[in-house]
């Protein structure tokens, strides 16, 4: 009789305390060549925690997620999982210490169903040399319990992955990666390509990991997006912080007025208005630093 394969993933991590460190940086660079992409930038993950990472295209979030998930290595600064000095040569290095990555473009297979995506290479077998074959029941099962763990609830495990709507896609990848150890999980912009609805199905799924006591890092330019969900803030301005901040310390129109860069729009503003004065460019990004500081003198009453 063949007999099951032994589960390939490395096990339920034993997740310490909420907000214990599970990884701290400390004023981390990197450079390549002469280009520098990060610079000094310092901040902490705690277990049952979302840290949220903000920045617009070319703050470095990039950088720092391929940092924190082994694809780079980091050329300055400190860079400390569980309280040891780390430099990571892989990804499966920081998989090997439970930090999963869940990036923006799913590493999906459309046209697989549900189930087979979920084990997609680390799949179940059963029996022996010839006779060895995928263990399908056990793969739904064990699919099925997750992603009900994790409150996610499909009709169908059998339905080609393609056929669900992105949030459903992220969520699925989410559990996925809880099942298989994950005691940090990073988001890579996973609302970005989402309508409102979806992206509040995946915001929901963030905070149940968060609950279960992992620590995540929700990478986002949206802080509408990030707020809801997110226990501290830290602003990536062209590749430095712009520090972390807890939500206490930070309402939220502080939090969009420093990504809209308020200041700068205002600077800008005046400028314009100097060499064009009464455009319609100036008038539209007058608005704009309107909306962005509702106590500018010069909104409109």
């Amino acid at each position: 009789m063949g007999t099951t394969a032994t589960d390939p993933r490395p096990g339920v991590p034993d997740l310490p305390p909420t907000g214990t460190p599970l990884i701290e940086v400390d004023s981390i660079g990197k450079t390549y060549g002469s280009v520098v992409a990060l610079v000094d930038v310092s901040t902490t993950v705690h277990a049952g925690e979302v840290t949220c990472v903000l920045g617009d295209n070319g703050a470095g979030k990039s950088t720092f997620i391929k940092i924190l998930a082994g694809a780079h290595e980091h050329t300055s600064g400190r860079f400390v999982v569980d309280g040891v000095s780390r430099h990571f040569s892989s990804p499966r290095a920081a998989l090997n210490l439970g930090i999963a990555t869940v990036y923006q473009d799913l590493a999906v297979v459309p046209l697989m169903p549900v189930w087979r995506n979920f084990f997609l290479g680390s799949e179940l077998t059963k029996g022996r040399g010839p006779l060895r074959r995928l263990d399908i029941k056990a793969m739904k099962r064990i699919a099925k319990q997750e992603l009900a763990a994790m409150g996610i609830d499909l009709r169908d495990l059998d339905q080609p992955i393609g056929t669900l709507s992105g949030g459903e896609r992220q969520c699925v990848a989410i559990s996925r990666a809880v099942y298989f150890g994950a005691r940090v999980l990073i988001l890579d912009e996973p609302t970005a390509a989402l309508g409102v609805r979806q992206s509040g199905v995946v915001l929901k799924y963030i905070a149940k990991a968060r609950d279960r006591g992992l620590g995540v890092i929700f990478i986002t330019h949206n802080p509408h997006h990030a707020y809801p969900v997110g226990d501290r803030f830290m602003l990536l301005r062209r590749g430095r912080s712009m520090g972390t901040f807890t939500k206490a310390e930070l309402p939220l129109d502080e939090l969009v007025r420093m990504m809209a860069g308020g200041t700068e729009l205002e600077a800008l503003s005046h400028e314009l208005e100097r060499d064009l004065p009464g455009s319609a460019v100036t008038r539209e990004l007058e608005a704009e630093v309107a909306q962005v500081r509702p106590d500018s003198p010069d909104q409109p009453a």
